[in-house]
């Protein structure tokens, strides 16, 4: 499948379907912040999560269950891969090198990706 780059307002609503599996448009409104938004501003953006081919349903009479076909994992890959190449001409190293150049990584998280690296080499 050809994943598509995904809007702030749909990716929050993903983060809530993966979270919970399978819901209803009042479940994922109940587990999004405040200020909660209406209804049918949710139910339009679950629609276009359908039409983008993320989301699927199971009808119940008038209702529909909503329930992710793109797994975070799916998701997370194609995310990386768009950051890798968009801004850091696909070299790991470079984006290694922004993330601590700006304190996003601390010291404990360098330690335990040093340690990846290590198992990558032994194997």
């Amino acid at each position: 499948m050809d994943l598509k780059e995904l809007t702030r307002a749909e990716e929050q609503l993903m983060q809530v379907l993966w979270q919970l599996k399978k819901a209803y448009v009042k479940d994922i409104i109940d587990l999004l912040p405040e200020p909660k938004p209406a209804y049918n501003t949710v139910s339009t953006f679950i629609r276009i999560l359908e039409t983008k081919g993320f989301v699927g349903h199971t009808a119940f009479g008038k209702s529909h269950e909503y329930y992710p076909l793109v797994s975070k994992d799916e998701y997370q890959g194609f995310a990386a891969d768009k950051l890798l190449n968009g801004y850091f001409d696909n070299s790991v190293k470079r984006m290694f090198s922004f993330f601590v150049q700006k304190e996003k990584i601390d010291m404990k998280e360098a330690d335990e990706i040093l340690k990846l690296i290590e198992k990558l080499k032994d194997k």
